[in-house]
């Protein structure tokens, strides 16, 4: 527990006492031994202005019933708690309006004033810890606004999809459920008629999108959590294979870290690293894995290993002799 967490906690505690709370119960309570809590309520008496007078008869402390109500003077964030603050305001200030419309504004600026509340002016913050999105595709604002009114009424919708697998547009009716934020970029799952099941949509492929006919088809929320999140990346749907990739030591370093599905196993075989990843379809799989170059190898399962073989022959090839 760092010295934010621990201030906070001694702040709930006293403020949630009318009798002073003896110095043995905060150190009980905070895992901390006397000097740290002494040192801790110094510091909020003498940089924060904590009316904290010392209670000899019970050795311990309280807030003076006599002061005006103190509350701690700025908000102190984990790195989750600001990662999630800065992804809101910096997404917010690129997204497209048709998601909050009117609410839109508030919400920004109800950040902004969070991030200040830290301290620091929420420019400063801002500019001094970055969020760099990675290849966003632009989606047309208007046909954002659509889409996403459709997904939060739960009204059908007729879409015009020129995707790029097969370079072809089609037209489908479609049920939206959820719109997905991954890898910066905006994907709305779908049930399609056309298909009979769930797919995944780019937004910046739908060309066109109009209100479609009757009612949402339901579904069961834990059905949308498993075809989102059974298999690796946006190829979503049960996962039907395991990768198993082994990498180098200098990389091992990094991927050992590193999450790449929330179901993943990874062990340590002597300096290299062993990593295990479900997945449905190789695409996306295949990507993560060529980046690496010749610091991973696939030992499993023998259909991805001879792909990825095939893929870096391929590359091999195009460089011809060059040494």
């Amino acid at each position: 527990m760092n010295r934010a967490e621990r201030i906070y906690r001694i702040h709930g505690l006293l403020k949630g006492s009318r009798r002073p709370v003896p110095l043995a119960g905060l150190m009980e309570d905070l895992g901390a031994s006397r000097a740290t809590v002494i040192r801790d309520i110094a510091y909020m008496r003498d940089f924060m202005g904590a009316p904290l007078p010392y209670d000899r008869d019970l050795n311990g402390y309280r807030y003076d019933p006599d002061a005006p109500e103190f509350e701690l003077p700025g908000l102190w964030f984990n790195a989750s708690e600001l990662y999630a603050l800065l992804a809101s305001e910096q997404l917010l200030e690129a997204v497209q309006p048709g998601l909050l419309g009117p609410s839109l504004g508030p919400l920004k600026a109800r950040i902004r004033k969070l991030l200040e509340e830290g301290g620091h002016p929420a420019e400063t913050v801002s500019q001094r810890v970055r969020l760099q999105p990675m290849a966003p595709r632009r989606v047309d604002d208007r046909l954002f606004g659509q889409v996403s009114a459709a997904v939060l009424e739960g009204l059908p919708l007729g879409i015009h999809y020129h995707g790029r697998e097969r370079d072809e547009p089609t037209r489908r009716a479609v049920h939206p459920y959820r719109l997905l934020h991954y890898r910066d970029n905006w994907y709305l799952i779908a049930w399609c008629g056309q298909a009979g099941a769930l797919r995944t949509f780019s937004l910046d492929r739908i060309r066109e999108a109009t209100p479609g006919q009757g009612t949402l088809r339901h579904i069961d929320p834990a059905e949308l959590d498993r075809y989102l999140g059974a298999s690796f990346g946006i190829f979503t749907g049960s996962a039907r294979h395991w990768a198993v990739l082994r990498f180098t030591p200098e990389r091992a370093r990094w991927v050992a870290d590193e999450t790449w599905h929330p179901d993943q196993i990874g062990r340590w075989d002597g300096e290299t690293y062993e990593l295990q990843v479900p997945y449905s379809d190789p695409r996306e799989l295949m990507m993560d894995i060529l980046k690496y170059g010749p610091e991973v190898e696939v030992v499993a399962p023998e259909s991805l290993r001879a792909e990825v073989a095939g893929r870096l022959r391929q590359a091999v090839m195009r460089y011809g002799n060059a040494p």
